[in-house]
C-alpha cells in the first residue's frame, strides 16, 4: 500500500523552489491542551482570523480516527450504514437505467441497419437496390413469413417435396406479373403470389412503421438519460457522505487504544496572498519600471504567498446532553507554515491533490466507467444529436455517462486534453532571474510575515504554550 501524502510533502515536491530549499520558509507551532474546552473554537478563531487577513482559506484535510470502544465510533457507524445502504439502493437503480440505456442502443443500431436497406430501395444504381431488396427479402422471411410455422417459405421449400423452386422464385420475382412469367407448375404459382403481394405491402409499410419506433426509441432513449443523470444527482451526495464518515485508518497511532475513549482529527488550511507587483513597485519595493503597464502585460505567471495550517487534535468525546452530537476536549497542534507558489506550481498542486484525494466519491465509483462506457457515450450523443441536426437546433451536449460521475456539470475542455484524450500534464518551469531574485523573494518576506502574525495574534489572545 503506498504511502499517503501529507499536504507538505505535495508542495516540496511540485515546487522545484521549496524542493531545494527542502522546506517551507518558516514554521510556527502552538500547543493547547484542556480536556474540558472544546476545541472548535481554536479552528474556528484561526479559520476567521485567516479570513480577515485577506487569505481565502480552502479546506484541503479533514479526517479522523476514533477508537473501536469509544462511543463516537459507534454513532458514526451507524450513521455511515445508513447512508452506505441508501447509496447502494440508489446505485441499484442507476445500473437498472444504465441496462435499459444499453438495450435502447442495440435496438436503436437493428434499426438504423434496417432503414439504411430502405434507403437502399431509393438508389439509382441498380446492383446497389437489388441488393436492398434480397436484404429486406431475408428479414421478411425471418422476422414475418416465420410466424406461419411450416406453412412458412423457407419451411416448405427446404422441408416439404415439390416446393424446392419456391424460394428461389420468391427472392427473384418483384411483382405478380413476375410470377407469371415464371417457369413453374401451378401449385407454386399460387402460394408463391401472396407471398410476393404481402412482401410488397409490408415493404411500403413497414419503412413509416420503422421510422417511427426510430423516432420513439430516441425518444425514449433522451429519457432515460434524463433520468440517470438525475439519479446520478441523487446517489452522489449519500456516496459522499458514507466516504466523510470513515474513520481512517490508525496503523501504530499510539495515542489511539481500542477500548479508550479517544479520537483523533487531522485538518489541514491553505490560504493564499497574490503577490500584487505593481503596488511594491509604487511602494519601492520593487524597480519603478515594473509598475509600467508595458511590463506587467510581459509578465508570464503570479505569485502567491501561501499559508499552509496543520491542526492535529487528540480528544476526548463527550456526548452532549440528550442530543445525538459529540464535544472534543482534548491536546490541539497547530502548524503555521509559509510558502511562495506561482501559478503553474499551484495548477501543479490542483493537480496532485486530485490524484491523491482517496476520499473523493469519484474514486469510489470510478469502477463503473470503464473503456467501453466511454465508447457508449459517443453512440448515445450520436443518437441524441442526429434529430438536432438535421432539423439544425442547438446540439445537445449532455454527457450521461460522466453524468454518473457528477461531471455533467463541469465539460471538459479539449485544450487541456492530449490527442489520446488524457489530460496534458502541467509541467513547472524554473523561475527566470526576475522571478527569483525579486517577486519571490518578495512574495517570500510576505508569507513570512503572515504566518508569523497569525500565530502571534492567536498566542497573544489565548496565551497558549507555543514554539516556533
Amino acid at each position: 500500500m503506498a504511502e499517503v501524502k501529507s499536504i507538505s510533502q505535495i508542495i516540496e515536491e511540485i515546487s522545484p523552489y521549496h524542493k531545494k530549499k527542502k522546506g517551507p520558509e518558516s514554521t510556527h507551532l502552538l500547543v493547547y491542551d484542556s480536556s474540558s474546552e472544546t476545541l472548535e473554537p481554536i479552528y474556528f478563531f484561526i479559520l476567521d482570523l485567516m479570513n480577515d487577513f485577506g487569505l481565502k482559506p480552502e479546506k484541503l484535510v479533514d479526517n479522523f480516527s476514533s477508537t473501536p470502544g469509544s462511543g463516537h465510533f459507534a454513532e458514526l457507524g451507524q450513521r455511515a450504514t445508513i447512508m452506505q445502504q441508501q447509496a447502494t439502493k440508489m446505485m441499484g437503480d442507476v445500473n437498472v437505467v444504465l441496462r435499459s440505456v444499453l438495450n435502447i442502443i442495440y435496438d436503436l443500431k437493428e434499426f438504423k441497419m434496417r432503414l439504411l436497406s430502405y434507403d437502399g430501395l431509393k438508389s439509382k444504381k441498380s446492383e446497389e437496390k437489388d441488393a436492398a431488396v434480397m436484404s429486406l427479402k431475408q428479414i421478411w422471411m425471418d422476422k414475418v413469413d416465420i410466424a406461419k410455422g411450416n406453412s412458412s417459405i423457407k419451411a416448405m421449400a427446404l422441408g416439404q417435396a415439390g416446393f424446392q423452386t419456391l424460394l428461389d422464385a420468391f427472392l427473384i420475382a418483384q411483382n405478380e406479373k413476375d410470377v407469371d412469367k415464371m417457369d413453374l407448375n401451378d401449385r407454386v404459382k399460387r402460394i408463391l403470389k401472396p407471398r410476393v403481394q404481402e412482401f410488397n405491402i409490408w415493404l411500403s409499410e413497414s419503412e413509416k412503421e420503422l421510422k417511427k419506433r426510430y423516432e420513439l426509441e430516441k425518444t425514449y432513449l433522451r429519457s432515460q438519460v434524463n433520468s440517470l443523470k438525475l439519479y446520478s444527482r441523487w446517489v452522489k451526495p449519500y456516496l459522499k457522505a458514507a466516504t466523510d464518515l470513515e474513520s481512517k485508518e490508525s496503523g501504530r497511532e499510539p495515542a489511539l487504544v481500542k477500548t479508550f475513549n479517544t479520537i483523533m482529527l487531522e485538518l489541514t488550511l491553505l490560504g493564499k496572498n497574490k503577490f500584487d507587483i505593481a503596488d511594491e513597485a509604487l511602494k519601492g519595493n520593487l524597480p519603478a519600471d515594473f509598475a509600467k503597464e508595458k511590463f506587467l502585460k510581459g509578465i508570464k505567471r503570479n505569485y502567491y504567498s501561501c499559508i499552509l495550517v496543520d491542526f492535529s487534535f487528540r480528544g476526548i468525546p463527550q456526548r452532549v446532553s440528550q442530543q445525538a452530537h459529540f464535544a472534543f476536549g482534548g491536546r490541539a497542534e497547530v502548524t503555521f507554515k509559509s510558502y511562495v507558489l506561482n501559478d503553474d506550481e499551484l495548477k501543479k498542486f490542483e493537480e496532485q491533490m486530485k490524484k491523491s484525494e482517496i476520499s473523493d466519491v469519484f474514486s469510489l465509483i470510478e469502477g463503473t466507467t470503464t473503456a467501453s462506457l466511454g465508447q457508449l457515450e459517443e453512440e448515445i450523443n450520436s443518437f441524441l444529436e442526429e434529430k438536432s441536426e438535421e432539423k439544425e437546433k442547438p446540439k445537445d451536449e449532455s454527457n450521461p455517462i460522466f453524468a454518473l460521475l457528477g461531471m455533467y456539470e463541469k465539460p471538459e475542455k479539449k485544450k487541456e486534453e492530449k490527442s489520446d484524450g488524457k489530460p496534458k500534464e502541467i509541467v513547472v518551469a524554473p523561475d527566470s532571474w526576475i522571478e527569483e531574485n525579486y517577486f519571490r523573494k518578495l512574495a517570500a518576506e510576505a508569507a513570512k510575515d503572515k504566518a508569523f502574525s497569525l500565530f502571534d495574534v492567536y498566542k497573544g489572545a489565548h496565551g497558549m504554550s507555543s514554539y516556533t
